[in-house]
């Protein structure tokens, strides 16, 4: 009952010959409020969908705690060893939280960024020996000349005061650049073999949405590299570009290692037609020639499945734009060891789901009406930790009550 059970066969420059790789109807994120809606697993070999019961396991009070706020449009959320915070701000600041009520000025040393409309300053992520190297990497909307941009991939050392990036250099851009504020993707995940994945969006408009399916462009993808120099470490899909990992997606916004070391990722559909994905190397997750969403003039975009690429393992419908995603360990909520929890920004709450063996299980939905969640993460301590995207973004601290 995963997604292996129907694997793609079908070659990227077989979809070209047969005509798939078709510019399809303008579509953007979804960004208008929705319910919490129908959401499906899907079968294999297309036999059906069936949604998950609402978990009733765990269902605990809990208690918010703003620790900071007056944060433009956070993006990006990682704890440090001692239990501080880095914190990305969309418009190109990356800061500190110190655990204690303070927030830093802003790092110094960090490059240039887009910062219109989606783009800007989005992710980041420290190595595992952070105490010891100070190593961090982020993910930006870098400027490229005459109104065009892309995401990049950088990396620095951070001083030990915590005021500046040194050594920083820019490891990987994605190709080509384009025209446009939307849909840069971008969520890092650390393999704990020397490399990373980023999840990379296609860009949004109409003709660069075509790339989602193109070997040679890395908009639409997931990109495996080399975490010091860039280096490719993809999947050796046959006619690709070297760091290309798997195609067909259409803007990734959560990203995660499951404990069982399945990649996931989750990505915005158009209106309806979030899914969540189980990543395998060299896979065809479909956009845009397969989607659940649709247009927002209402109309159908294509089919919802095509033979050749891998359907999701979940959708949604209406869309929570999903965002951020982590997988539950500690001690403070014992019964959701191992539950995924992704954000939702205009569900405005925290989707914990209960996945075995590549199956959702079953969904609930805690802390409704937070805000926008772009990031939620599980500190040292056990506690969740989200930012909500607002021009006066938090951060906030989930316990269980009492």
């Amino acid at each position: 009952m995963t997604r292996r059970a129907h694997r793609t066969t079908t070659s990227l420059t077989t979809l070209a010959a047969a005509g798939l790789l078709t510019t399809m109807a303008m579509a953007q994120d979804f960004n208008a409020a929705a319910p919490h809606g129908a959401a499906y697993n899907q079968e294999p070999a297309f036999e059906g969908q069936t949604r998950a019961p609402e978990l009733t396991s765990g269902n605990v009070a809990l208690t918010q705690r703003v620790l900071i706020e007056g944060l433009e449009h956070p993006w990006g959320l990682t704890e440090l060893p001692d239990g501080q915070w880095l914190i990305t701000e969309r418009p190109g600041r990356m800061r500190i939280y110190d655990g204690n009520g303070t927030l830093s000025e802003p790092i110094e040393g960090l490059p240039e960024v887009d910062a219109r409309d989606q783009g800007g300053l989005h992710d980041v992520s420290v190595a595992e020996d952070f105490a010891q190297t100070r190593r961090v990497w982020w993910t930006y909307a870098e400027p490229r000349g005459d109104g065009t941009n892309a995401t990049a991939v950088a990396t620095g050392v951070l001083s030990q005061d915590g005021t500046t990036m040194t050594e920083v250099q820019r490891i990987w851009q994605q190709q080509p650049a384009w025209a446009s504020t939307k849909h840069f993707g971008a969520r890092i995940v650390h393999d704990g073999e020397g490399h990373i994945f980023v999840g990379l969006g296609e860009r949004s408009d109409p003709e660069p949405r075509q790339y989602a399916q193109d070997p040679q462009a890395t908009l639409g993808k997931i990109i495996r590299i080399d975490a010091m120099d860039g280096s490719p470490a993809g999947a050796g899909i046959e006619g690709a570009l070297p760091e290309i990992w798997s195609i067909g997606h259409r803007n990734i916004q959560g990203a995660a290692m499951g404990p069982d070391g399945q990649l996931w990722m989750n990505e915005h559909g158009p209106r309806g037609g979030d899914e969540l994905n189980a990543i395998e190397g060299g896979r065809n997750y479909g956009w845009p020639l397969a989607t659940y969403g649709t247009d927002y003039s209402g109309a159908q975009m294509g089919q919802t499945q095509v033979e050749g690429t891998d359907q999701p393992v979940y959708y949604w419908d209406p869309s929570p734009a999903l965002s951020g995603m982590t997988f539950y360990e500690g001690d403070l909520f014992p019964e959701w060891q191992g539950h995924a929890l992704l954000g939702g920004l205009q569900s405005a709450d925290i989707i914990r789901l209960d996945i075995q063996e590549n199956r959702v299980m079953g969904e609930d939905r805690h802390a409704q009406g937070i805000g926008r969640v772009r990031e939620v993460e599980v500190g040292r301590d056990g506690a969740i930790y989200v930012i909500t995207d607002e021009e006066n973004g938090q951060l906030i601290r989930i316990t269980p009550q009492g």
